[in-house]
C-alpha cells in the first residue's frame, strides 16, 4: 500500500519515481516466495513502471523484464562499483541498450561506494560489460553518454546533458599534460581508459566550482578535517 500511495503521490505532484529494484538474488527469492512474483513484475502491479520512473542496479533482470522496461520507458540507473563492491551481481547492460532501455550511470551511495567518481564510474561499466560480454561490449563514448545524456534522460530532463545552445553549461575540462594521460592518441576514450583523474575545471550551469583542480564554492581544509574527527569519534 505504501509503495503504491506513494507512486499516486509523486504522480499528483508531478514529481519522479525512484527505487532499488533487482538488485539481489536474496531479493529476488523473497518476492517470489512473499508476493509469488519477481521484483519487476511486483513493481509493476503497484504502479511503478513508466518514463517517470527509474531503477537502480537492475542485475536480475530477464528478457521479458527488459522487454517491460523498454516498452513503458522505465529506465535504470547503473551502479557498477557498488554491485562489484558488494558482490551483487553485473546487470546485462548492453542488453538493455540494445533493447531500447534508458540507461543511466551512478555511484549508489557512500555505504558501498567509496570516491562517488562520475569518471570512475564509466571505467568500471565499461569494464564490467567487457568481462560479461567481451572486448566490444561498450566503449569509451558510450558510457561517457550513459553518463550525461542518459542521467538525463532518467531524471526527465530536456536541459543538461550535452553541450547545446538552450541547455545548461555544464562542463567539464582535464588537463592531458599529465603522466596519466601521455601517449594518449583519442583523448576522449582516455578519459575513461586511462586512470580516473580529479578534474582541472568544472562548470555547473555557467557557475565555476573548479578551478586548477579545487573547489571554488568552499574551504576543503577544516571539512575534512572535522570529517576526520568524526570519523574517529565513531571508531572509539
Amino acid at each position: 500500500d505504501l509503495m503504491r500511495s506513494s507512486a499516486q503521490l509523486a504522480r499528483s505532484y508531478g514529481v519522479r519515481l525512484h527505487t532499488h529494484v533487482a538488485e539481489t538474488l536474496d531479493e529476488e527469492e523473497f518476492c517470489l516466495e512473499r508476493y509469488g512474483c519477481r521484483p519487476v513484475q511486483y513493481a509493476a502491479d503497484l504502479g511503478w513502471v513508466g518514463e517517470d520512473v527509474s531503477y537502480a542496479h537492475g542485475i536480475y533482470l530477464n528478457d521479458e523484464e527488459i522487454g517491460l522496461l523498454a516498452e513503458t520507458g522505465t529506465g535504470v540507473a547503473h551502479c557498477p562499483t557498488s554491485n562489484m563492491l558488494l558482490g551483487s551481481g553485473i546487470a546485462p547492460v548492453r542488453k538493455m541498450l540494445r533493447e531500447g532501455v534508458k540507461v543511466g550511470l551512478a555511484v549508489d551511495g557512500s555505504a558501498s561506494n567509496d570516491s562517488s567518481h562520475m569518471l570512475a564510474e564509466a571505467r568500471m561499466a565499461m569494464l564490467l560489460q567487457r568481462v560479461k560480454e567481451g572486448p566490444q561490449a561498450l566503449g569509451a563514448r558510450e558510457v561517457l553518454e550513459m553518463a550525461t545524456l542518459g542521467g538525463a534522460q532518467l531524471l526527465g530532463r530536456e536541459d543538461i546533458g550535452s553541450l547545446e545552445v538552450g541547455k545548461a553549461a555544464d562542463l567539464m575540462a582535464i588537463d592531458v599534460n599529465r603522466l596519466e594521460y601521455a601517449g594518449a592518441g583519442d583523448l576522449v576514450a582516455a578519459a575513461v581508459f586511462c586512470a580516473p583523474a580529479k578534474v582541472d575545471f568544472s562548470m555547473v550551469d555557467g557557475r565555476l566550482v573548479v578551478k586548477k583542480g579545487r573547489l571554488t564554492t568552499m574551504d576543503m581544509e577544516p571539512i575534512i578535517a572535522r570529517h576526520n574527527e568524526i570519523a574517529r569519534e565513531m571508531l572509539t
